[in-house]
């Protein structure tokens, strides 16, 4: 799923290894620990529950629950792009010990942050239950809509990160671009709350359409819808084929651009 290079078990044990240490080295830097990747995002969530939910009075009555799914599936894409962008060029002092496929170094990146969002995500399932949202049959279509996620984030992230290298201020533009996109994806907002002219538009969004998908199943309990689905799922699929051959085009040139 993270292309064919990294599915070889030389790299993939590779990448499995160092994603551990470095969760481990990151857990180790502060007091709490591994607890920290739970309350970050509660924290974090609890903050834009006081200002939309509260202070702007933009909630419903599943307000919580709502606004719950829709950030734990944006701070897993978001983080994952984040942390992963700027890892071929922070790796250069390595690249020139070692030639290893560069597409390694985002994909740890990515490794480490689906293992915290892992966590979270148990978590808000355990959240809904006693929140009174019972298990559906639709829960079986999750495994396939977090695949499509972690098709779609690893799209961005390994293209993120063959071009920064090149252009390191464009992580500044890619940190706006993910604000913006974050008010654009439906957290805060249903979809068909948006006047029928624009619903177009909207919906070209594929997280928009990712984190209908994941309402569908958590709340409603209804399946996702299959077509948008299925055209989010093509588009990642197509995006990590090209990213991929990107960072493989540049492959041995990443070491002197970053050293120089």
């Amino acid at each position: 799923m993270f292309g064919i290079t990294v599915l070889q078990p030389r790299y993939r044990e590779l990448v499995l290894f160092k994603a551990f240490t470095g969760l481990r080295a990151e857990a180790s830097r502060t007091y709490l620990s591994f607890l920290w990747w739970i309350l970050e995002p509660i924290l974090s969530m609890s903050v834009y529950y006081v200002v939309f939910g509260l202070l702007f009075q933009r909630g419903t009555e599943d307000f919580v629950a709502f606004l719950l799914v829709g950030l734990v599936v944006w701070q897993w894409f978001a983080n994952s792009i984040k942390h992963g962008m700027n890892a071929i060029h922070s790796n250069g002092r390595l690249m020139t010990q070692v030639d290893l496929p560069k597409e390694i170094f985002p994909t740890i990146e990515m490794v480490m942050d689906l293992v915290k969002f892992g966590f979270v995500f148990a978590l808000l399932l355990i959240f809904l239950w006693i929140y009174g949202f019972d298990i559906s049959p639709a829960y079986l279509a999750l495994p396939l809509v977090i695949g499509v996620e972690l098709l779609l984030l690893t799209t961005f992230t390994y293209l993120a990160a063959a071009i920064i290298p090149f252009v390191p201020d464009l992580k500044f533009l890619i940190d706006a671009l993910l604000q913006l996109a974050f008010f654009l994806s439906g957290i805060f907002y249903a979809g068909a709350s948006i006047p029928e002219q624009y619903q177009t538009y909207f919906y070209l969004n594929p997280m928009a359409n990712l984190i209908e998908a994941y309402r569908d199943i958590l709340m409603d309990g209804v399946w996702p819808d299959w077509a948008a689905l299925f055209k989010v799922g093509l588009f990642a699929l197509a995006g990590v084929y090209s990213a991929q051959l990107l960072i493989q085009r540049f492959n041995h040139l990443y070491p002197r651009i970053v050293e120089a």
